[in-house]
């Protein structure tokens, strides 16, 4: 929100202004899949730039936040233990990269913001960190980063890997992942390393640009960011998980959390708990913002927009819905009664979103019962999240209740026809908005994603966030780490002698050579141990035996 929408309810019967993100992914069937089928709908014309084009210039025109882009890197494969009915759904499949059209939808508009979803788990953070700040810089400072840790099997084998990482060890590398971008970001490069002086033939300063030298437990690096300051340095940073692990490090990073839940009481004591976990940070817990995701069926009267609702059914999969049921908590709903309650215990699966799977097995006023025969009539439309039908009016007031019960600041708006239902919001919905306070008017032209938020001039991170005591006046340098694997790793020929203290000081550093996998081949009860105690990532270079 800028300056003029960011204000919270400071005065006697003042409402907190709102800001709603379009929410979309890059495949055909998103969280409705099955509408492909219905007249009008583009869902599978995703795969051309025109669609994102067209798109971009519609929620531009509607005054609409930000587009918020989902991801993923492996198809759902728990429903029945295979994926042919995700693909045969096109339930979240196939999936194209959703940061290829972003500088051609930058190129359209002026103000709308984009916040794109990438994964910790399979990409070195040098590598993220280039893209994220190519796309800052080519938007104006317009990106955000959807920041989630991968669970999929099917995702990590595709990549080499037989099993997922753990969960809560997915947050620990994430949380180490973070320390590493925020040091390329904002603590490699003085804001006056450009000089520019052609008398001298010098457009940089090398003396201050400064070598980032991380070495952790997971990642290591030695080298300068090699892109320069973008607006905003740091994306806006989102983050989606609300598990306890999700909620620390949401509370140490986030500026906005992405959240969903059946029900505004399942929901508020997660945002709660974030809120304090920022407080615990130092952070002021107010600035985090919180955006739930939020189905729209609108038309001018009630009566109509359930006609409408009606026939959206006749058009949804429900076998595609129960897909992504069963990939996002681990249950193959297909193996349970249709009346049997559905409950933690179903869950085989270890890998899943661990927040979906709590939400979806904790009942509520609006959902007593969790069946497979209520899943399958919510799943596919909205997938299980709150859907509203009604008249701007009808739905302008569900929306004020989850504000309200949930401590919501804003809502991903997801769509059941693209770009149907974010027509008839901006049409509709928006106007019903800003007659009751809730929605600004338009905004400055200009502002970068995080200005949106925070008010103008705050284009980088707050000084209360963490990742602000690694600018580059404030961070200091580590002290530069041996390239020899001997000094590492200790020398091989000790080992064998004291193999506990190698692994200790293994899984705090370690480089192999080629050398190093042989003396561990030759010492398999030491290799074993490194195995355990170390990133798999890390040990990728010599077979388990």
């Amino acid at each position: 929100m800028s300056s003029q929408a960011s204000s919270s309810a400071t005065g006697e019967g003042k409402k907190k202004h709102i800001l709603i993100n379009a929410f979309d992914m890059s495949t055909i069937g998103h969280l409705s899949p099955g509408q492909w089928k219905q007249p009008g709908d583009q869902s599978t014309t995703k795969r051309r730039l025109d669609y994102w084009i067209n798109l971009a210039k519609l929620l531009e025109k509607g005054d609409i936040n930000a587009l918020f882009l989902a991801d993923t890197y492996g198809g759902y494969d728990t429903y029945e233990n295979s994926l042919d009915n995700c693909i045969r759904r096109a339930a979240q499949w196939p999936m194209t990269d959703p940061t290829i059209p972003i500088s051609a939808m930058a190129a359209v508009t002026k103000n709308l913001a984009f916040g794109i979803t990438a994964s910790t788990s399979f990409e070195p953070p040098f590598l993220l960190a280039k893209r994220f700040s190519s796309l800052d810089h080519f938007t104006q400072g317009r990106i955000g980063w959807n920041i989630v840790t991968s669970w999929k099997k099917s995702a990590f084998k595709a990549i080499g890997i037989e099993t997922p990482i753990e969960h809560d060890e997915r947050y620990l590398q994430a949380d180490e992942y973070m320390q590493v971008l925020y040091k390329l970001w904002e603590g490699s490069w003085s804001d006056d390393a450009v000089v520019a002086d052609a008398t001298k033939d010098e457009y940089f300063d090398p003396d201050r640009i400064r070598t980032i030298k991380h070495h952790g437990k997971y990642y290591d690096l030695e080298s300068r960011h090699i892109v320069d300051p973008s607006p905003q340095r740091t994306p806006f940073l989102f983050q989606a998980g609300t598990s306890e692990a999700g909620s620390t490090f949401g509370g140490k990073h986030a500026e906005a959390v992405f959240v969903s839940s059946h029900s505004p009481s399942v929901l508020r004591p997660k945002v709660d708990s974030i809120r304090r976990q920022a407080a615990a940070h130092g952070r002021d817990p107010r600035s985090i913002k919180f955006f739930g995701t939020f189905t729209p069926i609108l038309a001018r009267t009630d009566e109509e927009a359930q006609a409408k609702y009606q026939d959206l059914r006749k058009s949804a999969s429900t076998v595609g819905g129960l897909v992504l049921f069963s990939g996002w908590t681990g249950i193959d709903i297909s193996k349970l009664p249709l009346d049997q309650e559905i409950t933690a215990a179903d869950s085989k699966e270890a890998h899943k979103v661990t927040s979906i799977m709590s939400a979806f097995t904790t009942t509520s006023a609006e959902m007593t019962r969790w069946t497979p025969r209520t899943v399958a009539e919510k799943a596919s439309i909205g997938g299980l999240g709150p859907v509203g039908i009604g008249s701007p009016a009808t739905v302008a007031d569900e929306m004020e209740r989850w504000i309200k019960e949930a401590d919501l600041d804003g809502f991903n708006i997801a769509y059941v026809t693209t770009p149907g239902t974010f027509e008839d919001v901006i049409e509709l919905l928006i106007p019903e908005l800003r007659r009751r306070g809730l929605y600004p008017e338009k905004l400055e032209e200009g502002l970068t994603a995080r200005e949106k938020v925070y008010g103008k001039g705050q284009s980088k991170l707050r000084d209360d966030h963490f990742g602000s005591s690694f600018k580059y006046d404030v961070y200091r340098e580590e002290a530069a780490h041996s390239e020899k694997s001997g000094d590492e790793l200790g020398n091989r020929e000790e080992i064998a002698k004291a193999p506990e203290a190698c692994v200790i000081a293994g899984a705090a550093q370690i480089r192999y050579s080629g050398s190093d996998a042989a003396v561990l081949d030759k010492e398999p009860s030491v290799g074993s141990q490194l195995r355990e105690a170390l990133p798999r990532h890390l040990f990728k270079q010599w077979p388990r035996p």
